[in-house]
């Protein structure tokens, strides 16, 4: 008889280095740590291994260096969400087995996921605290959660029986000839990425009804991950992420499958004419609420990479074109003198912060120029990053209108008590795309502007993917901090959001991404964005039908408010 010796394999953890015996996991090691917890605020809920987000339930065969996620993490908080969404999807099949009930995942909005169940009878309060219910015997049940390697043909059958038509959509432009599922007993589905280690650990959540098939499912406080998040209305950005599915209804173009199958007609021509035409229409409809409003001030605010800039020349054009000539102003060029600002713990500069504006000035100034009079506005030289000796002299005539673009156009600080409410029209813009990868699988709206930011860094700067990737968290806490929560405040919120344009972006980035090296710090974010556009065709010779004002040309250039020749593709 052979005697075959076991052998350890050494491993470190957040620089601890352990020993773990074959068949043990990650997740072995962090609880022999003393590493786990029943806080979620302190619980390991997946592993980052060279980049690569893993589950803890993964068994090393190798030394290796492991990174701990928590949900204080991004790529923590994406685990979480995707592994609460695997609970609801589990828990609409069994009680609804004899039912034809569709479950969209539809955007992120106050606190939480907002969520459409489509059935026979109606989805009712009652459903809705069902579904809560079943969710948690499933976490009661702390079912392990570990990945399922499907062959096509299985992947195939599975979802035909589960009448997940979308899924089988999603498989024709899959790469590869396997599908990896998670699932409990026989019911499983697919969710693009990780699980966390059982269903015990999604135990932070709850479901609240907010309308007729919908209801919202609501996650850990970001600040606090222990509680639940408390749901907040969004009137204005519900109307407008609504009015987005009907467009994506309009154009039949509301999935990747669809807008892929699009791409591979020819039919894309007509999907960006059409797209483009939804978008002059409400550039058009803001200028009349202007117009209506009788406002000398327009507000263009959002956040970054949102199309700010374009959507005031658009704006400023509609008006124009019914006899009104606006003048443009940029928050930018208020910016104090970099060495007057104070670094923060880290000893960097916080640009997204409202203390980097010369707030008294531009009160003084927009104040002067309501009155009619004449002012030099100044102008910030981001080459020296300082104001320029010299700013630019601006007068409005009677009943003349100023539009003003800036990501702090909506805070209450930037309009002093002398100017009159009446007189300012507020525009919020924003990335709100409602396209998703499937019915469970939605794409963020973070992850649009992100990759809308890459390329215009890259074709504007020369910026490396890592020099962008690594501002990107502090943009993040900035938006959160000055920007979501005035988002309310406007007048009118446009989607700017092209249903095109990731397959448009892609022959950009999709090349810059792949450069991104294992070793670097950024590679989990840039080899995440690589996977998801790895669902999407590209445009080719359709670049051209993006007309020279659209708010893609901000990105890829050839926009011709800037007078920019466009970005050369790899």
């Amino acid at each position: 008889m052979t005697n075959t010796k076991q052998q350890d394999t050494d491993i470190r953890i957040n620089g601890t280095g352990i020993s773990l015996r074959q068949g043990e996991s990650l997740l072995d090691a962090v609880k022999k740590l003393g590493l786990d917890s029943d806080s979620l605020a302190k619980r390991p809920i997946a592993a980052k291994v060279e980049g690569n987000v893993l589950s803890l339930n993964m068994e090393p065969h190798a030394p290796m260096d492991v990174q701990l996620l928590y949900y204080a993490d991004p790529d923590g908080q994406r685990t979480y969400e995707r592994t609460l969404l695997l609970l609801l999807s589990i828990a609409v099949h069994r009680l609804f087995p004899e039912e034809t009930a569709r479950l969209r995942v539809r955007y992120a909005i106050g606190g939480g996921l907002y969520v459409t169940l489509n059935k026979t009878p109606s989805l009712s309060e009652a459903d809705v605290l069902s579904l809560e219910g079943e969710m948690r015997r499933l976490v009661r049940a702390a079912t392990p959660l570990k990945r399922r390697r499907l062959t096509m043909e299985e992947a195939l059958e599975i979802f035909e029986k589960n009448g997940q038509p979308d899924k089988l959509k999603l498989l024709k432009w899959r790469k590869f000839d396997y599908f990896d599922v998670y699932g409990v007993d026989d019911i499983v589905d697919y969710f693009y990425g990780e699980m966390m280690p059982d269903t015990g650990y999604a135990d932070v959540f709850r479901l609240t009804c907010v309308g007729e098939d919908a209801f919202v499912l609501l996650l850990p406080r970001p600040d606090a991950p222990d509680a639940v998040a408390e749901y907040r209305e969004s009137p204005k950005l519900g109307a407008v992420f609504a009015q987005s599915e009907r467009w994506g209804e309009l154009m039949e173009c509301s999935t990747v499958y669809e807008l892929n199958s699009q791409i591979e007609s020819g039919e894309v021509r007509g999907l960006i004419r059409l797209n483009e035409a939804l978008h002059e229409r409400s550039y058009a409809a803001i200028a009349d609420g202007v117009i209506e409003r009788g406002a000398r001030a327009v507000m263009v605010a959002g956040p970054s990479s949102s199309g700010k800039t374009t959507s005031a020349n658009r704006i400023a054009t509609q008006l124009h074109v019914m006899g009104h000539k606006p003048i443009l102003l940029s928050l930018d060029n208020y910016y104090r003198d970099r060495c007057d600002l104070t670094p923060d713990e880290n000893g960097e500069i916080d640009l997204e912060d409202i203390e980097a504006l010369d707030i008294p000035r531009f009160n003084e100034d927009l104040e002067r120029l309501l009155r009619g009079e004449a002012v030099e506005t100044p102008r910030f030289d981001f080459t020296t990053q300082k104001r320029a000796p010299k700013g630019n002299l601006i007068q409005l005539a009677p009943g003349q209108a100023i539009i003003i673009e800036g990501i702090h156009g909506l805070n209450p600080r930037m309009l002093s008590d002398a100017i009159d409410p009446a007189e300012v029209f507020r525009v919020y813009v924003s990335a709100l795309t409602t396209l998703n990868l499937d019915d469970h699988n939605r794409i963020s709206t973070t992850d649009i502007r992100l990759l809308r930011r890459l390329v215009r860094d890259y074709r504007t700067r020369n910026a490396p993917m890592e020099q962008t990737l690594s501002m990107w968290a502090s943009v993040r806490r900035g938006e959160e901090k000055w920007i979501f929560p005035f988002q309310e405040n406007a007048d009118v919120f446009f989607n700017t959001t092209l249903v095109y344009e990731i397959a448009a972006l892609k022959p950009y980035v999709y090349p810059l991404l792949k450069q991104v090296s294992p070793d670097n710090p950024y590679y989990t974010t840039a080899n995440g964005m690589v996977k998801f556009l790895n669902y999407f065709l590209e445009l080719d010779n359709e670049v051209d039908e993006i007309p020279p004002t659209s708010i893609l040309r901000e990105f890829i250039g050839g926009c011709t408010f800037y007078e920019d020749k466009p970005l050369p593709r790899n």
